[in-house]
C-alpha cells in the first residue's frame, strides 16, 4: 500500500510517499517512493521534491493554503516529470498525519473521523502552535482526495501514555491534574518508539527484555527510559520546554526564575515563555547559534569559550539524565542516540557518555567516529555495557506503518 505521510506545520509540509504492507516490516523492505518539503505556504512557496533516491528538483508556487499545498504536490507525484509512477489517486491507499498532542485520550493511533477531529480540537490548549497546524493537513487532504480515502491520526505524545503517576504527576495540587490535567505527557514519542523498535531488531531482544534509554538529538532534544518496549519515563513534560537544553529551549528551569526575569527585564509572561522556546538553549548559551555543527567548528577553530560552555552544558544535562534513567530501571542494556545531533556528531556523544564509566558505559573512538550519515550501530567496545548505539531515527516509517496497520486492523506491538 501507497501511504502518504504529512507532517504539517503553520506554514510548511513535509512529507514522504512509503510503499509499505506487513511483510517488509520485518525485513525493512519498505520503499521510500517520493518526499518532499513545502515552505512558506500562504504566499510564494518554496518547494523541494525528491523521487526515490534521485536529484531533488525545487520551484516556487503560488499557494494559498495547505489545501493548494496538498493539490500542488499531488499534481507532481502523478506527473510523468516526477518520474513516481502513479497512475492515478487512487494508487494512494491511506495518508498518515503526525499530530503533536493526544491528551489522555489518544494513546495509540487511530482511523480519523469526525470524533477524533473533536478529540483533536479539544486539545488545542496544550498544543496550540501544532495541533491546529495538524488538523489544516487532515482538512486540506479531506477536501482534495474526499472521505473515501483513509486517514490516520500518530500521536507524537502517544508513546509516553504508559509512564506511571510517579512519573507524570507534578507535584503541585492534585486538583490542578484532575480539573486541567497538568501533568507530564512528553514528546518525541514516534523517535524514541521507533528506536526502541529497532534495537530490538539488531540485537534479537524480546520486548519483555528490553530496558534502554534513549536520546533523540536534535534542535530538539528529550530523553527516554524504556522498560518492556514501553515508556516510564521521559525528559520533556507537560510541554516540550521541559528537560534536555536544546538548540533554543532552554530545558529543566527553576519556575521562580519566570517572574524574575519578568520584572527585571519588563517583559510580560507570555514574552518570558517565548524567551525561554527561541532564544535559549545552546543559542542564549553561546549567543552564536543553534546548530551544534557551528558550534562544534566554533569551539575547535578558535577555542570560543562560550561555544565550550554551550556545548559542555548539553552533554552535562544529558549525563544527568542517563544517570536518573540508570537509578529508576535499576540499570539498562544500552543507551540509544538518534536525531540530526546524536546521529552525526561524534564529540557530543563521547562527551556525554564521558564519566559514565562507573556504569560500564564506554565508547570506542574509532566505531564512534564511524558512525554518522545514518550509518547504524554499536559504538562501544564487545562485552561493554550497557553498550552505546547509533540508531537513526524514521518517524516517517513508523508513520507509514501505523497507518497501514490501522487501515487494515492489524494490533500493533512495536
Amino acid at each position: 500500500m501507497n501511504i502518504l505521510v504529512l507532517n504539517v506545520g503553520s506554514s510548511s509540509l513535509k512529507w514522504q510517499l512509503i510503499d509499505t504492507d506487513e511483510g517488509r516490516f520485518a525485513d525493512n523492505g519498505d520503499v521510500r517512493r517520493a518526499r518532499g518539503l513545502v515552505e512558506r505556504i500562504g504566499g510564494e512557496a518554496v518547494w523541494s521534491f525528491r523521487a526515490g533516491s534521485g536529484p531533488a528538483v525545487k520551484g516556487t508556487a503560488p499557494l494559498r493554503d495547505h489545501r493548494a499545498a496538498v493539490e500542488y504536490l499531488l499534481h507532481w507525484l502523478l506527473s510523468a516529470e516526477s518520474g513516481v509512477g502513479l497512475g492515478s489517486l487512487g494508487d494512494i491507499g491511506a495518508v498518515g498525519h503526525r499530530v503533536a498532542h493526544g491528551g489522555e485520550r489518544f494513546v495509540h493511533s487511530v482511523g480519523i473521523d469526525d470524533d477524533v477531529l473533536r478529540g483533536i480540537e479539544e486539545t488545542i490548549d496544550l498544543a496550540p502552535l501544532h495541533n491546529p497546524a495538524n488538523l489544516k493537513g487532515i482538512q486540506a487532504v479531506r477536501a482534495v482526495l474526499g472521505h473515501a480515502v483513509p486517514q490516520v491520526a500518530v500521536f507524537d505524545t502517544a508513546f509516553h501514555h504508559t509512564l506511571p503517576e510517579r512519573a507524570f504527576l507534578y507535584a503541585i495540587p492534585y486538583s490542578l491534574y484532575r480539573r486541567h490535567r497538568v501533568r507530564r505527557y512528553g514528546f518525541h514519542g514516534t523517535s524514541h518508539r521507533y528506536v526502541s523498535y529497532r534495537w530490538r531488531q539488531l540485537t534479537g531482544t524480546p520486548r519483555e527484555q528490553q530496558r534502554i534509554i534513549t536520546l533523540h538529538l536534535g534542535n530538539g532534544c528529550s530523553a527516554c527510559a524504556i522498560s518492556g518496549g514501553e515508556s516510564v519515563d521521559t525528559s520533556m513534560g507537560f510541554t516540550p520546554l521541559e528537560g534536555l537544553v536544546m538548540g533554543t529551549r532552554s530545558g529543566d528551569l527553576d519556575p521562580a526564575v519566570l517572574e524574575y526575569i519578568a520584572v527585571k527585564e519588563g517583559l510580560s509572561l507570555p514574552e518570558v515563555e517565548s524567551l525561554l522556546n527561541k532564544q535559549s538553549g545552546l543559542l542564549g548559551i553561546s549567543g552564536l547559534t543553534n546548530d551544534m555543527r557551528e558550534l562544534l567548528a566554533e569551539a575547535e577553530e578558535h577555542d570560543d569559550r562560550r561555544a565550550w560552555l554551550a556545548i559542555e552544558i548539553f552533554c552535562y544535562r544529558a549525563r544527568k539524565y542517563i544517570g536518573s534513567y540508570l537509578a529508576a530501571m535499576g540499570g539498562a542494556d544500552a543507551i540509544c542516540f538518534a536525531g540530526g545531533v546524536g546521529e552525526n556528531a561524534p564529540a557530543v556523544r563521547a562527551m556525554i557518555c564521558e564519566g559514565l564509566e562507573f556504569a560500564g558505559i564506554r565508547v570506542d573512538a574509532a566505531a564512534n567516529h564511524a558512525h554518522v550519515g545514518g550509518r547504524e550501530g554499536r559504538i562501544s567496545p564487545e562485552g561493554a555495557g550497557p553498550g552505546v548505539w547509533v540508531i537513526p531515527t524514521d518517524e516517517e516509517l513508523l508513520i507509514a506503518r501505523d497507518t497501514y496497520r490501522v487501515v487494515n486492523g492489524i494490533e500493533s506491538r512495536y
